[in-house]
This record gives structure tokens, sequence and C-alpha cells, in this order.
């Protein structure tokens, strides 16, 4: 095979291959054909070796390891003929990262490539520096790129390289730059005729002026007059013109470097740079070519930021918000949402209220549009533009819309409509009307500081206590309203309810009627608010209602061996004081007025609100870029509103009033640390030559490598056989974890097989190890690997198997306390004298220790109730879950052991579930849980989970979120035998943690 054919018809043979392992082996092929080669250089001629490193890089496109291949690839670089040349700088450049030890080889021989005259390889050198950048090459290469960049006798495509390679070395070293000697050959640079030149030398003036403008002030004036130059569209060549607009991406970053300078001093710099950024203005619409639509607008959304940053004349300001009008009523959905964007960062920065007001029914109408992210863009506006004069019909709109939002902004919506609602109410009435009506159409999204602070206004103003008292009798007489409504309504009619006296339906005998029937529905904190709430009412009670002091004191009787000691106490207290006639009413005189305070709802919209709109009027010098690699959190929490809080109520004088001060506390969270991998990665180190099958992350993990059967490869020439697994591996796991017998693992010489039973939180598997072929397997080994949670005790296997024989080996479990974690069998044998070692997972998981419980209505809301909210019951909003019908989901939850309980949710779209978990710290603990799904959209649901133990609950909440979600299957895997044994250390136990982005579950 000679030539590049040979490339050729090796990507054809690997395209043609029908799976996995037809791939997999043909790669291995060309990769022992190519290390062959390479171990003989003699023959290897410089064509044959660029073939073979064009071979090595398709192999690593295709995810296989070539790292064998990674000096061949660098000694290219110093080829003396450009074929050979080009391919060494671009595989380098793919293989290798800035850290890679390699690269400090190739260092001198990529400066004498810069620094030549020849400026074909100048360009691969400087592509190579650009795209790996690194803090070796910026200390040495800088100087000879800055020499590059300001050359008059280089070719304009060598300098425009070299000004982005030079940013490219900035971003990684600031140092690489000397401020001092640069600034002024910089401002030079921007006067450079040459587009391309001159575009790539504004990218590296922008990232110069975010580390420190007061160095660059001298490139100010050259930047107005580059816009000057493009608005007039002087000397600007046909190929940097797109689609009519001269170079669009040039005027981009004039403007967005002269962002980071405070202020123009000039005056006649300035009013240059504002006849150019009028002509933008007035020169940008919508029209049907998208190309040219994209262009212009990137263009004139930079002048408005721009012209927001120079704080311009408000005539200016009230003509970007008419353009901007414009562009929220166009059809484009991305032109729609840069314009809503735009009206709220001008709206933050400048008083253009009245203009924007005018298109206050457009902003409306896009808080119904179909993309979320315009929505919410419309929200913020709203927010933003709302004073008195228009405080009624945006509140009004956000109720409307609130029945029919999303589940992640319910919360937001419901928070601003009530801050809006205070802040710009034309009459306290109404300020309460619209809060009562927001707890009633969003109880669960209203967070208690809502209703705390409705509390205060009352309290605060006599004027308006029979009108809320009266409000919140009306609202008593719905069938079904939500627990928040029942606490807010029983702390007003408590303290106010005695004004309503006269009223028909209202006397102390009736409201405590009406109250009281709301007391099976509530859970545990609101007990104590309804116990003050009867107290309150049998004080105001005039002339004295024995038949009311007789109910009272039942209830009060009833509740005095509570197991919840804040309303066991209350109820005793209320019980005795009710006796005393005067104390009684000393004790329970109506609440003085609360001091004025900042509003809580206020102060906590500043501390959660981090929307894009804030983020957006900051100074670009402070978006410094970063040289540091950022880690994400992998978990969406986005979208997902922060922890509700569990209040409490305190004693004494403040027994009437909900949580003393008006302030909630924080739930207490179990104290354990947060694990980012529940399940380790379980990456045992083996010595060399020896290769493991090992299993990496929790349960149907999405996200989870393929090579979750599979194993690392080692070097071809190191190799002296492989074992081929029968089956998948993570496959036959998922299904063990589902049932109790079946096939562990498989090879063409041995099989696993596993028989388990579960009695409690005790289990007992068998292991069932048969050797397939007609030798011995000698030197078997099996040593367990136990999580924290679990005590394990596993039988020595025999040493020896026999031919065609099969032998057992029993294993004990007990589960300690819940946890997700799994245990890992450790095995190994021998064929010959070679090592096969394979690292499996147990399927001792959580369901394995969970028994199926169905309950009645009687007996699961009681308990559903009795669990007071976090960390005993979470709720969590889970998306990307697999799209299944109702009765497949609820096939899937019996399957791992959790029970649904048919009939006990009236809305058909969701699902209600129990079960017990047996554990030795726990004993029997009831488990139930909550699933409610979106018809509309069935990859995302609203779980919550709640049991005795918080710990438990975050377990189990995570495991049915794990089987919720899509579980990856992995692809066949090789296991290698290598002729030394296996070592293994245990892994470090995995530690549970509490679920950050919980909320606190509402009735059912």
């Amino acid at each position: 095979m000679t030539g590049m054919r040979g490339l050729s018809v090796f990507i054809s043979d690997v395209r043609n291959c029908q799976n996995k392992e037809a791939e997999r082996l043909r790669v291995d092929k060309e990769l022992g054909n190519i290390r062959t080669c390479f171990k003989n250089e003699k023959v290897l001629s410089p064509y044959k070796k660029k073939k073979y490193v064009w071979k090595m890089l398709y192999i690593h496109m295709l995810g296989y390891d070539v790292d064998f291949g990674h000096m061949e690839a660098v000694s290219l670089i110093s080829a003396p003929k450009y074929p050979e040349k080009q391919v060494g700088y671009i595989v380098t450049s793919c293989l290798l990262n800035e850290n890679h030890d390699f690269l400090r080889l190739a260092i001198n021989t990529v400066r004498n490539d810069i620094i030549g005259r020849n400026e074909t390889f100048q360009c691969l050198a400087l592509t190579l520096v650009g795209n790996i950048g690194g803090r070796d090459f910026a200390e040495s290469l800088a100087p000879d790129v800055q020499k590059l960049l300001i050359s008059s006798s280089c070719r304009p495509l060598v300098r425009k390289k070299a000004a982005l390679c030079l940013l490219r070395l900035f971003r990684k070293n600031p140092d690489a730059i000397n401020v001092d000697g640069w600034a002024d050959r910089m401002a030079q640079l921007l006067d450079e005729r040459d587009l391309g030149v001159l575009t790539s030398s504004t990218s590296l003036l922008v990232a110069l002026v975010s580390n420190n403008h007061e160095a660059y002030s001298s490139c100010l004036p050259k930047c107005v007059k580059i816009l000057e130059r493009l608005a007039r569209n002087q000397d600007v060549p046909q190929e940097y013109t797109y689609y009519g607009i001269p170079s669009p991406w040039l005027q981009v970053k004039a403007m967005r470097a002269l962002q980071y300078f405070p202020t123009i001093e000039d005056p006649s710099t300035r009013k240059s740079l504002f006849e150019v950024l009028q002509r933008i203005l007035m020169g940008t619409d919508v029209v049907k070519n998208v190309n040219k639509n994209n262009a212009s607008h990137a263009v004139l959304f930079e002048a408005l930021a721009l012209v927001m940053h120079l704080d311009a004349e408000k005539e200016m300001m009230s003509q970007c918000v008419a353009l901007l009008g414009k562009f929220i009523s166009v059809r484009e959905p991305n032109i729609r949402y840069l314009g809503l964007e735009n009206m709220t960062r001008i709206l933050m920065v400048t008083d253009v209220q009245d203009s924007i007001k005018k298109h206050q029914s457009q902003i409306i109408t896009s808080l119904k549009d179909p993309d979320i992210s315009i929505r919410r863009r419309a929200l913020d506006l709203l927010y933003g533009m709302c004073d008195v004069s228009n405080a009624k019909d945006i509140v009004e709109e956000l109720l409307q819309y609130l029945s029919t939002a999303e589940f992640s902004m319910r919360e937001e919506l419901s928070l601003k409509a009530a801050i809006l609602a205070e802040k710009f109410a034309p009459d306290l009435s109404w300020y309460v009307d619209v809060i009562l009506q927001l707890i009633d159409k969003a109880g669960d999204f209203v967070s208690d500081d809502i209703w705390f602070r409705v509390v205060q206004f009352v309290t605060n103003n006599e004027d308006l206590q029979p009108y809320a008292a009266s409000k919140a009798r009306e609202y008593l007489d719905k069938i079904a309203i939500h627990e928040t409504m029942v606490k807010v309504s029983a702390y007003i009619l408590g303290e106010y309810g005695h004004l309503l006296a006269r009223q028909p339906g209202c006397s102390a005998n009736e409201l405590f009627s009406i109250l009281h029937e709301k007391l099976p529905t509530v859970t545990t904190p609101t007990i104590p608010i309804l116990l003050s709430s009867y107290a309150k009412l049998l004080m105001h009670a005039q002339p004295p209602d024995p038949e009311l002091q007789k109910k009272v004191w039942a209830v009060f009787r009833k509740y005095e061996s509570s197991i919840d000691v804040e309303i066991q106490q209350r109820a005793v207290e209320y019980f005795e004081l009710s006796k005393k006639g005067d104390a009684f009413m000393d004790v329970l005189a109506e609440m003085p007025k609360f001091p004025e305070r900042q509003s809580s709802l206020i102060k906590k919209a500043e501390d959660v609100e981090d929307t894009a709109d804030q983020s957006a009027i900051k100074l670009r010098a402070q978006q410094q870029p970063s040289n540091a690699l950022v880690l994400t959190d992998p978990q969406p929490v986005t979208g997902a509103p922060p922890p509700l809080k569990v209040p409490t109520v305190t004693q004494d004088r403040s027994l009437s009033q909900p949580n003393g001060s008006l302030s909630s506390i924080d739930p207490q969270t179990p104290s354990a640390d947060l694990l980012s991998d529940l399940l380790g990665p379980l990456a045992i180190e083996a010595p060399p030559g020896t290769v493991s099958t090992e299993q990496h992350g929790p349960i149907g993990a999405e996200g989870a490598p393929d090579e979750a059967d599979g194993s690392a490869i080692v070097p071809l020439d190191e190799q002296t056989n492989t074992v081929e697994v029968i089956g998948n591996i993570a496959e036959r796991f998922h299904a063990l974890c589902l049932k109790d017998s079946g096939v562990l693992y498989e090879d063409p010489y041995i099989q696993i097989g596993l028989k388990a039973e579960w009695r409690g939180h005790h289990g007992r598997l068998v292991l069932f190890l048969g050797n397939k072929s007609t030798s011995p397997l000698t030197s078997v080994q099996a040593l367990i690997l136990p999580p924290a949670h679990l005590k394990l005790e596993l039988s020595p296997v025999p040493d020896t198997i026999p031919p065609r024989a099969q032998v057992q080996s029993p294993l004990e479990v007990m589960n300690i306390r819940p946890s997700r974690d799994v245990a890992v069998l450790d095995f190994s044998y021998k064929f010959g004298t070679n090592v096969v070692s394979a690292k499996l997972r147990i399927p001792a998981v959580l369901n394995k220790f969970l028994q199926p419980l169905q309950l009645t209505s009687e007996e699961f809301f009681p308990q559903w109730r009795a669990l007071s909210g976090p960390p005993l019951k979470l709720q969590e909003v889970i998306r990307g879950v697999r799209p299944l019908a109702l009765p497949e989901m609820a096939n899937l939850f019996n399957s791992f052991r959790v029970t649904i309980c048919p009939g006990l949710d009236p809305n058909p779209n969701n699902l209600v579930a129990s079960t017990t978990f047996y554990s030795e710290s726990t004993g029997a603990m009831l488990c139930l849980a909550r699933i409610e799904t979106d018809p509309a959209d069935r990859t995302q649901l609203r779980m919550t989970v709640g049991s005795g133990d918080p710990t438990l609950t975050f377990e189990l909440k995570e495991f049915i979120k794990e089987h919720l979600i899509t579980i990856p299957t992995g692809s066949r895997a090789l296991v290698t035998a290598a002729p030394a044994p296996p070592v293994a250390q245990p892994p470090s136990p995995a530690a549970l943690a509490d679920d950050p982005g919980a909320l606190l579950a509402g009735l059912l």
C-alpha cells in the first residue's frame, strides 16, 4: 500500500465497520502496524512518517489513545520541507495541550520558524502558538511575535496572525507584554490601512484595555477615527464589506474597546463619536435578509451599549428606546429578545421610563411569548418600568400570567409581583387584595416573607384591619386553599376577627369552626398558628361563649400530649391561661405595631437576583479575562428556585405573630460532606501491565462514560493476550439492580452468576463461578471493597476452579444506613501464565432494602402532613427525564420496590407512591413520594420525597432521579490479560450531603 491511498483505505475500512467491536479490532491492527513502523526508524521515510501521523490523528479523533505517537508528531515540526512540517504543526496542535512536556522540546524549532524569513513557516508556527498558547510559549516567544507584528517588512497575512497569536499569549500571561514600551506601538497599529491587520490589532487592544485602560488612553481617539472611516465607508475594500455593511466586525471591536475607557474628555472627539453613533442608530432597520440583519444588529446593539456607557443626552436615549420599540414587535425571536434586553439595560442606567411606557402593551404581549427566554426578559423589563401610574395594570398582568407560568418562573414572578404591589400600591386595601390573590394562585411558590410582610402592613394600619379580616374570611369559604392562605387567614382573623362580629357568619364561634375545618389539612408548622388563633378568638368572644370555650378546650387537651414540643407547649399554656381571666387578656393583648424597617422582600430580591440585566451595566473594565480553568457544577439547577424557608413560631408575647420578628430561619440540614461523585470513581490503581475492568459513576448517572464496562488498553508491545467480555457489564449490573438473579460477568473462560434474597436490612447473595474452559483456572481471588454503609462478608473462593466446574461463594450483606454507594468485587484469575482482572459492582443497592407498601388515603395523608419540610421532605424540578407514559413510569417505580398508590392524587397526571426502607440505623422507615408531571412536556416533572430521616430522603430522591433520567449503555470491552498479579486498594467511602436545590414541599 503506497501513497496517501493507504490513509483513504483505512478511513473507508473504519467507516464500513458494522459495530464498535469490529472498529476496535481494525484500529488495534492499524495501531500495531504504526508502532512497528515507528520502531524501525531506518526504513521510515519522511513521507511514510507523515502518512502514519495522519492516520494517528484520525484514530485520535475516533477517541482512541495514541500517546505513543506524540513524539513522532512533534518531531515532524523540525522537518525541512513544507508537507512534513505542515503535518507536524497540525497534528501537534490537535493532540497536545499547553502543559504537555513534549512542547518544551519544540520551542526552539518554533522560534526559529517565527524569526525566519519563510512566511509559510512563520504562519504555521504562529498558528500553533495561537492555538495552544501556554505560559512557556508566552515567556519565550512573546517578544519575537511582537517584532513580527510591528515589522514593516512582513506581509499583512503574517502580521494578522501575529496579532492574534499575541492576543492568546497575553491572555495566558499578561506579563508577556510590557505596557511601558508597547502602548505607543499599539496606537501606531491603529493607523494601519489594511483592515485585516487592523481588525486583529483591535482584538488585541480590547484585551489590553480591559486589563489597564489608563496606559492605552492614546488609543481612544484612534478608535473613534476607525469608526468614522467605516461609517463614511472610506477606503473599505469590497472583501471587507458584508452585505453592504463596512467591516461590521471591526466596528463592534472598536466600540467595545471604547467602553473600557471611563469618559471622553476631548469635545471634538466626543462630538465625532456621537455623530457616528447617530448615523448607526438612524441607519439600522429590520430587513428580510437574515445575514444582513445579524451583522447590522451586532453593530447596532454594541452602539447602544456604548451610548449607555457614555451617558448620552436624553434625546439620543429616547431615540434608542423608539428604535428598540420596533424590534420588540418583529417576528424574529432573537431580535425581540435583544430588544427587550437592551431596553431593560437602558432603563437601569438612565431616566427614560416615560419613553418605555409607550411600548407597555407590546412588552406585556411578550410575556406570553412561546420562548421562555423572551418571557423572562419581558418580566424583568416590566418589573423595572413599573411605577405608581402603571402598577395596577402590570401587577394584574403578572397575576394573570402566574396561573400559566412554568414552575421555574413562578417564585421569581411571585416575589416581583409582591414587591411591586408593596412599592407602588395606590392604597393598602389593593395591596392586601394582590397578596391574597398571589397566595391563592401560587401558594407553593410564595415564600413566607410575603405573608409576613402583609401581616406587618395590617398590624401597622388600623384602618386596614377590618378590610383584611373580611377578605381573609372570604378566602376561607373556598373548598381548597393553600396552606399559606390558612396561615395568613388564621393570624389576621385571630388578631382582628372580633372587628367583624356584627357581620353575618363572622361570630367567634363561626370563625373558629371554619378555621378548625382546615386543621386536618395543614402540616405541623401551621398548627401552632391555628392554636394561637383559637386562643385569640376565645379571648375576644364577648360576651363569653361557653360553647366556643368547650370546643377550644377540647382542641387544647388533644394537643397537650403532642410529640411536637412547640405545639404541646402552646396547647398547655393556652389551656391554663384561658382559665385565668384578666391574665389571659393581658398575655394575648393585641400585638403592638412593628417598627419601620427595610422590606424583607426588597432585601431578598437584592440578595438573590443575579440577572443578565444587572451584569450588563457593570463596567467593562471589571470583565478581565481569566487565566484559570473554571470548573462548573454539572448538575442542572438552572431554572430551579432557591430553597424556601421553614418558619418557626416563638413563645411568650410573640406567640401571636408569625415567627416572632417576622423573619425566617434556614432549615436544619444533615451534617455531612458534599462529594461531587457519590460513587467514586472507582479508579483503583494497578501495577504496570495490569488492566482492570472498572465501572464508574452512580447507577444510571447521566453522562456516565461508555467505558463503564471497559478497560484501559495496555500498549500493544506490552500485551500478551486480550480477553473479550461477553455482553455488556454495565447493562448486566443495571438489570440485576431490578431483579435478584442473573449473570454479573462473562468472558470466554469464566461466567459469574448471582442469586440473591433480601429480608429487611439483611441480604444473602451467592456468587456462582463457572469455569467454561477445558483447562483449570488458577490463582482465583475475590476481594470485596465495601462502602462505609454496608457490612459484607464474602466466603473464601477456592484457589483453583477445575475444568467445566462451578463453585459457589456466599456473600452476607447488612445495611447500616441509607446510601447509594456501591460495593465492588475485585476479581482475578489466571489462564496459563496470564492474569485477568476485573472490578465489578455488586448490586447491593438502595432499592434492595425497600419493601413495597401500598397505603390508603387515611394512612397516607397524616404521614405526609407530619413531614414538615426540608430536610425530611425534599422537592426538586427535574429536567431531561425520559419521556414515559404514566403507566410506564408507574411500572418503573414498582420495579425498584416503590409502590404506586392509585387514586390518592386527584390530578390524573400525578403519581403518589410509598415504600418502607430498612437499615440498622433507621429501622423500618416509611418513605413517601409524589411525582407531578407536565402533560405538555414529558421531559420534566416535579418530584417530592419524604421520610423520617434526612439522609434517607436525599438518597431516595437522588436514586429515583437517576432512574428517571436515561441510563446510558456501555460498549463491549476488552479485558486485558497481563503477566502480573493485580494489587488494589479499597476506595475511600463516599459521604452524603443535603440537596442544595431542594424545595419546601406543599400539600397534595
